[in-house]
């Protein structure tokens, strides 16, 4: 959850496309830390896309709820929703490439 204030809007008084974007690259890792994962906080993002499905508001608290979709070796690809109060605003498909293991 993130808290939202004036200098994250757009000249249209919405949420900036690019503060959203930031906020769920950030929210991958910090879901995959809360799913077990710690180590992966220093997995990197090979792909981030975004659908904007409606406008966010200045104000209300951004919400993400992140899905792991399938694992391989060296790959992660994950799934986010991102609302504000029930109202989706985002949408994110992501494919992250796996911390290498310390020895």
């Amino acid at each position: 959850m993130l808290e939202t204030r004036p200098d994250h809007a757009n000249r249209l008084n919405a949420l900036h496309g690019g503060f959203l974007s930031g906020f769920a690259d950030h929210a991958l890792f910090a879901a995959l830390a809360a799913m077990g994962r710690p180590e992966q906080m220093a997995a990197v993002t090979v792909n981030l896309n975004m659908q904007y499905c409606g406008a966010g508001r200045v104000g209300p608290n951004l919400q993400a709820d992140v899905d792991l979709l399938r694992e391989t070796g060296r790959l992660m690809f994950l799934r986010m929703t991102i609302s504000q109060e029930d109202v989706l605003i985002a949408a994110t498909s992501a494919t992250v490439r796996k911390a290498a293991e310390r020895k």
